[in-house]
């Protein structure tokens, strides 16, 4: 079902993109991490070229997703990179299969809308409810629905949660990223023993800040 492209052999590296976005969102990485990993990159539900489907368009799906992706390649373990809604995916997913997992990084991911700083998230739920307004007659507004909706409504895990995490986890952000710095700061607090990254750059420091992002990832990956 998920459309993915790979590279490398060696341990699996599931790299999983943002909103809106598809797998060559990760252009900069895919010969990096190559080099040292077998790197799968994947399209997530109803992005890039994997089709939507009938089931919930939500983070909490797109982790189940990605563990009967893993099932139909016989992967057991795999470490997972995911950048922004990707990185709440692969958040939630440690969570429910932490067994699954075996280091964690989190690129510019939220525990729910307040870790968005505002300027950033008021268009975002403004355009939502415009889209929500004109779902039921144009498939466009309704696709933009659901995209906007997972950064209204998703991925809502709670900071007491975190504390579960046993995975090894690097978070990783850019120093004028979307997401509030205290609210990236607190993730890498609440998961014990995460190292917190904080690199020159947006939102997008992977696409943007490629050598000084892969070089962070692969430090942390090949500890």
């Amino acid at each position: 079902m998920h459309y993915y492209i790979e590279k490398g052999i060696g341990e699996p590296l599931i790299l999983l993109h943002g909103n809106g976005e598809d797998c060559s969102y990760f252009a900069h990485q895919m010969d990096s991490f190559a080099a040292h990993f077998h790197v799968i990159a994947i399209d997530t539900r109803g992005h890039g070229q994997t089709p939507r489907g009938d089931a919930p368009f939500t983070i909490r799906q797109f982790a189940d997703d990605l563990l009967v992706f893993m099932d139909e390649h016989h992967m057991e373990k795999a470490h997972l990179l995911g950048f922004s809604d990707g990185g709440n995916i692969a958040m939630v997913f440690a969570l429910n299969y932490p067994e699954r997992v075996g280091k964690l990084i989190l690129n510019g991911a939220n525990l729910d809308a307040s870790g968005v700083k505002r300027k950033i998230q008021i268009p975002i739920e403004i355009g939502y409810r415009i889209a929500k307004l004109f779902a039921g007659r144009s498939p466009k507004a309704q696709k933009n629905a659901e995209m906007l909706g997972l950064m209204v409504n998703d991925p809502n895990v709670k900071v007491e949660e975190l504390s579960r995490i046993q995975n090894p986890t690097l978070v990783i952000a850019g120093d004028h990223d979307m997401i509030k710095d205290q609210h990236t700061r607190l993730i890498a607090q609440s998961i014990p023993g995460a190292e917190l990254c904080i690199l020159q750059g947006n939102h997008f420091i992977a696409n943007k800040n490629p050598l000084s992002f892969n070089e962070a990832v692969l430090r942390f990956l090949r500890k």
